[in-house]
Parts: C-alpha cells; structure tokens; sequence
C-alpha cells in the first residue's frame, strides 16, 4: 500500500525536525550534555504539531544521537563530530555554498577567467616594484628577515599606519596598533578576544560570504541586517539589536563587499548611537581604502576606536601573498589582543611587513595606486555598458572600488547561471553566497577588475539562456 500525502508530510516534518536539531549539534548551538527544549517547547518553535517532535526525538535517540532521561527530558549524547565548515547553517546548494566559491576561484586553472573572484589581475599589481624590492632587502644587513618580529609587529610600520589612519580621523598610536598576517587574520583576533559559543553577531545582508564562514568556525550565531545605498537599515538594525541583543557588529564601510556601496555620514552616525544604546562593538574591515578617489568617512574617525576597532590590509593593493594585516584597537585592549596572537600564531610575517613598509614610502606606490584608481574607473564603466546589453540592470552604480552588485532580467536564479558558466569555464559569485537570509538569489556579485574578456559576457549571456530553458 502505498503511503498516503497525509503520511509523506508527517515523514517530511519529522527529517524536517531532525535536520534542524543535526544543524544545531553542527554548529555547536548544542553541545555534549545539554538539555533538548521540552517537546512542547520545539513544537511551538519549529510550528510543528508535538507528535512529530516526539517522533523525531524518538529516532534521533535510537541513532544515539541524544539520550532520554526518565522524568527530566532528552540531553544530546557524547562527543560532537569534528567542525565542517559546510554543514554549519542551512543546507545550501553546494555551488552557492561560500567556501566553495573561494575554493573554485583559488584552484581554477590559468586559462579560467574569474569576474567573481575578489581580488585584482596579477598584471595590475606592482610586480617589478616588489621584485625590485625584495632584492634591495635582502642585501640590508640590518633587515630582520630570519628573526621572529616583535609581538605587535614592525615598528616603523605601525607608525606609518599611525600617520595614515591619522589622515583619515582616526587617532591611533602605535601601540594601539597590531600587525596580523592578513585582514582576515585580524578579523579572527578580535573574536578570539571578544566572542564566546552561542553568543549573536550581526552581520549585512548581503554581505561579505567568508564573514559567515569565519564566524560559524567561532560558534556563534548570526542575524542580518539588510543593507542599502546609505549603508545598513538603522530602523531595522534598531529591532534587531533590541531584539537579540548582539555582541558585535562585522562590516564593510568603504566600498562594501558586495554592493561598493560607501556608508554615508548620517548612517554611521545613527550606527554609532545605537552602537552606544545597545552596548555592541563593532569591527569596521576597511580592506578597500585604497582604492578610495576622496576620503570617505570611516566609523572609527566617529568613534575614537572606543566601540569600533578598524582592520586593513594591503593584499588587495600590493601582494596577496605578503599577506600583511593590522588592526587598531583601544589602549586598554591591545595588550590582550597581542597575547591571542603570541599564543596562536607567535608572529606575524616579517618579510611581508618589511616589504609593506618600503613600498609605502615608495613614489612607485602612489602611481600604482592612482593608476588602480583609474584602471578600475575605466573598468566600471566597461562593465557597466557590457551588463545593461545583456539586460542586467546594477542594483547602484558606485563611486569606485572593484565590486559591482547587479540583477538579472526576468527573475533568474543567478545559482544556475553560475552553475552553467562555471562548464564553459568562467566563476561567477551568485547572491545567495553574500545572503544570509538566502534572499539574492536573482543577483550577481562581478569583480570589474577581472570582467576585461569579452568572453566573459558571452559566456554570461549563454548561460543564462540555459537557466531560463531550466526554469
């Protein structure tokens, strides 16, 4: 006899159950020991009726997975599985699943062309400079290039980046400032210093897709907030922060990634007051300075770097493999903070420090970067032109930076247009990587820099004449 609809809902309603639970041991919401919620309780949270929770339970506690106690409940059994990474969140198409994304744009062969990757051409970086460089370090006696460096980083390095946050508004001395051996590094520093398991962080939506991964490794739970031309929604930022009372808030300031949106001034203002309303810190990741024409208003220029600790690194403009990050951060905190990185990394790359800083005091670095400024300019409006052919209409048209954030025509899913570009050898970056709500699914993230072939848009077109047949 064949099971009825009826049954075949409940059976989806209980591996629903089940699936969330399994989701929750993964990102160790639970943990070993922990009591489950009542099975009144799951019911009303998860809007099933109590029969499939006891369901559930029963079959989970028959996979070992939790244990029942008479007369107390159900607790979740032994040791958790190593982390994944990739099992962490929802359940996700794989080709839309962040870490993928940057996997396929690392190990992609030469010949792959990458509009969703997020970093410049090799031919647009100072090559020879560095070569030059390094050459003229290695023959300095007094350059440290065999020697652990000090524990906050090269000195004369950090006063430059004294001087140049200081440009910007932001008054940081030196030793409120710490190298890291990339931004992404001193990103995971701070939530070391400031986060525990379970605690909430919000993030944009859309926003940067390795945040998320990065977050997750810490065991933390996120909420987005949506983000808009001006910067994040502050009204619905406001709800959010009542709501579930965040530890910490992550977020692109200048050139956002994805959108190249700037935050503006009476956002950051409005951010800064409910920072102060709701006690949340926040991280301000200015990774895109660079490539900055005028000099655009930062959080921690607001905030004299009391709620808000400011990252950089210079892999976007100089090197990705010098890999050379700081961050600024209160006096009071920087001590601390360089403990975490004695007693997870030891030291930061002193070559790479040592190669940042020489370049800066280059003339050769500020034609690079007026020249990025311009190639990037021209690329945007190549880019721009070569889209709107193709019907894809950009969600704003930025003031600068790398990163342009479009909509396809005719509600197509830009997962299968990444999927059947990703055959003809092109990777492109789908919205729903940079959703944590899963809501920009008709939306493409490209790397002007990178969108120089043509083949890339007829590639693009092609593609997305297949997804359309698909839908």
């Amino acid at each position: 006899m064949m099971p009825s609809k009826a049954d075949r809902a409940d059976g989806n309603r209980v591996n629903a159950v089940m699936q969330a639970i399994r989701d929750q041991l993964a990102g160790r919401v639970l943990v070993p020991g922990e009591r489950l919620p009542s099975i009144r309780q799951q019911a009303e949270r998860l809007n099933v009726a109590k029969n499939t929770v006891v369901e559930a339970y029963d079959r989970l506690a028959a996979d070992g997975v939790i244990t029942a106690k008479r007369g107390s409940g159900f607790y979740v059994c032994g040791h958790l599985p190593p982390l994944s990474l990739a099992n962490v969140g929802a359940t996700r198409d794989r080709s839309i699943d962040p870490l993928w994304i940057i996997r396929q744009s690392l190990e992609a062969e030469s010949d792959m062309l990458k509009p969703g990757c997020g970093w410049l051409p090799q031919s647009w970086l100072p090559d020879e400079e560095i070569r030059r460089t390094l050459r003229r370090l290695t023959k300095e006696p007094q350059t440290g290039l065999l020697e652990y460096g000090h524990p906050y980083g090269h000195f004369a390095l950090r006063e430059q980046l004294s001087r140049r946050l200081g440009e910007r508004g932001v008054a940081a001395s030196a030793q409120q400032i710490i190298l890291t051996d990339s931004g992404t590094q001193a990103i995971d520093l701070i939530c070391r210093f400031l986060l525990e398991p379970g605690d909430t962080v919000l993030i944009d939506d859309p926003g940067y897709f390795n945040f998320q991964a990065l977050l997750r490794a810490h065991r933390v739970q996120l909420i987005a907030v949506p983000y808009t031309e001006q910067g994040p929604d502050v009204q619905a930022m406001a709800e959010l922060l009542a709501r579930h009372k965040p530890r910490l808030y992550l977020t692109n300031t200048v050139f956002h990634n994805p959108t190249g949106a700037v935050l503006s001034p009476i956002v950051a203002h409005r951010v800064l007051k409910l920072a102060e309303d709701h006690d949340l810190l926040i991280i301000e990741d200015d990774i895109y300075a660079e490539f900055a024409l005028n000099t655009s208003p930062l959080l921690a220029s607001f905030d004299g770097l009391n709620r808000v600790i400011h990252v950089g690194s210079f892999s976007k403009v100089i090197s990705a493999s010098s890999r050379c990050g700081h961050l600024a951060v209160r006096q009071e905190w920087a001590e601390q903070i360089v403990d975490l990185k004695l007693a997870t990394t030891l030291s930061s790359n002193s070559l790479g420090a040592e190669l940042v800083y020489s370049m800066l005091r280059q003339g050769a670095y500020r034609h690079h970067i007026d020249a990025t400024r311009s190639r990037l300019a021209d690329a945007m409006g190549c880019t721009l032109h070569r889209l709107e052919k193709l019907g894809i209409a950009p969600w704003m048209k930025p003031q600068g930076g790398m990163f342009l954030w479009v909509r396809l025509p005719q509600g197509l899913d830009s997962a299968k247009v990444s999927r059947e570009a990703l055959q003809a050898g092109v990777v492109l970056a789908p919205g729903n990587v940079f959703s944590l709500g899963q809501t920009a699914s008709p939306f493409l993230r490209f790397n002007v820099a990178q969108c120089q072939s043509p083949k890339i848009f007829e590639v693009l077109e092609k593609a997305m004449d297949s997804a359309w047949q698909i839908c």
